[in-house]
């Protein structure tokens, strides 16, 4: 017996302590079972004061299982003992008969040799979040936990896919060689170094791309500048093909383009201009400056026909009109490309160059100077290394390019593809995550056996990533928090690990039902944690304040209640430690 029970109060339950408890050493975060005539409770003793013990109540035994939440309170004279350690595993952990059904974390720091395992379902097909400042084992103990996963004896993950994001290209040593372990399991990765001939460097096609994707890349910051993508868009699904599938379609477009010009009200010479710029550039065989234009008795190039007369005008003004009139053809629809053709960067630029025009923003510097600073990012991105990264020189469908990236160079299904996105600045890491979460969410919407190929996201760093946009703004939708709120039912789950989490976006912190805590001390995150987390208590707050590295809280809907583990040390260990100034720093004078 532990003790007398002073008091209940909501789920505390106040005791004194016998002698023989104080005699028996620390009792903080012992589990305790409170037996009463009709019922028996599971406490956790959160604290000692003196002879004084406040016991947190989680759970009943009914029928010899322990179910979470306390409906029959324990009565006053209750009899109060210490849950034997061979039942802690009721708890704490999940029955481990069946590899397929559970996971092993870590082990309790509380009870010596208890190991702690969760169900694989309940913690992998909801989204779960891993908190913890600088230093505190966050990276060492997600790769541990993949690391258990996939070196399972005799239930291998074959069929899974883990996406993982990689900020510092910190997990590649930590996965590489889980084939020497289990060789049915294979790890791939991707660079954005592209010095780097070892791994493959991130490649993203073009023609896969829709209006949103290509407004996250050009930084969008206004809704007038998505009708300029767009009409790029379908400039590019025309310029973009050979000239014979399309010749029609493109002198209609050029026509129409140098009709507005004519019709600009602007000095002739302009206009010339102009127009010389424009078919220089943009022509066909049908339509350039040397096509030759009929007229009654003679014909001369077109470019003769914007010759300016003594009056300052140009003389064939109405001829030109009547010879751009036909090339019009009112049935052609443009439409936006389907992803059946590939593009290059470049097509890209000459159709935004020509959405400029065509869209007649020349004619208004306040609408010119707004969407001229798509056209400098775009050309900007043509002319930087980053345009390797979109360089993609054989057509794949969008069916093709993801099966691509599943596939390992030996031929076989890859479980763990890394994206190591290191080697770029913030804000093209932010939009190719978001390129790649979006068609993988895309994909497994349409899939007909829908969640049939589960994708697990997991986003290191993903403070930098999965914030409070203004895409719902902009774009109707934040990608990550749409898949937070959708991607469940298609098997599109997310994983974010973070040091910031008062940075995340609120909307996907909110539908994240499994937390991994490790230490937190900045207050900002701290008090966010308390605001934002579903069902932490008080007590979880206090307790991951001074937890040790490699230990976190764990609690949500995997676990029946909330659970400090120890991880074990990966092996191998990803690329996470600190620089060691001591070694840097110091050389010894009789070895210099």
């Amino acid at each position: 017996m532990l003790g007398k029970i002073r008091g209940i109060e909501e789920n505390r339950l106040f005791l004194e302590l016998s002698d023989e408890a104080l005699a028996a050493g620390n009792l903080s975060n012992m589990y305790v079972s409170i037996e009463s005539p009709n019922s028996v409770c599971i406490g956790e003793i959160e604290e000692v004061k003196d002879r004084d013990a406040y016991i947190n109540l989680l759970g009943e035994l009914i029928e010899g299982r322990f179910v979470f939440g306390v409906i029959k309170k324990p009565s006053i004279n209750a009899n109060i003992r210490l849950v034997p350690t061979d039942k802690i595993p009721m708890i704490i952990s999940c029955d481990n008969s069946d590899e397929s059904k559970y996971l092993y974390l870590g082990k309790s720091p509380v009870y010596d040799g208890v190991d702690i395992n969760v169900p694989v379902n309940a913690f992998f097909s909801n989204h779960f979040a891993v908190f913890g400042s600088t230093g505190s084992g966050k990276s060492c103990s997600v790769s541990r936990l993949f690391q258990n996963l996939f070196t399972k004896q005799n239930a291998i993950p074959y069929k899974s896919t883990i996406l993982m994001f990689d900020a510092y290209g910190e997990y590649h040593p930590a996965f590489e060689r889980l084939n020497e372990v289990v060789p049915e399991i294979t790890f791939k990765s991707y660079t954005t170094n592209t010095n780097f001939s070892d791994t493959e460097i991130v490649k993203i096609p073009l023609w896969l791309l829709s209006t949103d994707d290509l407004a996250l890349l050009l930084g969008v910051e206004s809704h007038g500048q998505l009708p300029i993508i767009e009409k790029a868009l379908k400039i590019v699904n025309i310029f973009g093909r050979e000239e014979d599938q399309v010749i029609k379609s493109k002198n209609d477009i050029i026509a129409r383009a140098i009709l507005d010009i004519l019709t600009s009200g602007k000095a002739a010479s302009q206009i010339r201009d102009q127009v010389i710029s424009i078919l220089s550039y943009y022509n066909t065989k049908e339509l350039n400056l040397e096509t030759q234009i009929f007229q009654p008795g003679y014909t001369r190039p077109l470019k003769q026909c914007l010759l300016i007369d003594a009056t300052g005008k140009i003389r064939e003004m109405e001829l030109l009109m009547n010879f751009m009139n036909s090339f019009l053809d009112d049935s052609i629809e443009l439409a936006l490309p389907d992803g059946t053709f590939p593009y290059t960067l470049k097509n890209l630029c000459d159709a935004m160059d020509f959405a400029l025009i065509s869209e007649g923003v020349l004619k208004s510097d306040k609408i010119y100077d707004e969407s001229n600073v798509l056209k400098v990012r775009l050309h900007s991105l043509l002319n930087s290394p980053s345009a390797k990264y979109f360089d993609v020189k054989e057509y794949v469908t969008r069916d093709q390019y993801i099966r691509n990236l599943l596939t390992a160079t030996n031929g076989r299904k890859a479980q763990i593809i890394n994206f190591n996105i290191n080697y770029v600045d913030d804000r093209l890491a932010k939009t190719i995550t978001k390129i790649y979460s979006k068609m993988f969410f895309d994909y497994a919407k349409e899939m007909e056996d829908r969640g049939s190929l589960p994708f697990h996201i997991v986003l290191e760093e993903a403070h930098r990533y999965v914030q409070n946009d203004n895409d719902i703004y902009l774009l109707g939708y934040n990608i990550f928090d749409r898949i937070t709120k959708e991607g469940r039912k298609y098997g599109v789950l997310l994983g974010l690990i973070t040091q910031r989490p008062s940075e995340l976006s609120e909307t996907a912190l909110s539908q994240c039902n499994n937390f991994l805590v490790f230490k937190m001390l900045h207050p900002k995150d701290v008090q966010y944690i308390r605001e934002m987390v579903p069902n932490i208590t008080e007590e979880i707050i206090k307790k991951i304040k001074i937890l040790q590295p490699g230990t976190c809280m764990a609690f949500g809907l995997a676990f029946k209640v909330p659970t400090i583990i120890k991880f074990d040390m990966p092996n191998p260990s990803p690329a996470s430690n600190s620089a060691n100034i001591e070694e840097k720093w110091f050389v010894r004078r009789n070895a210099q």
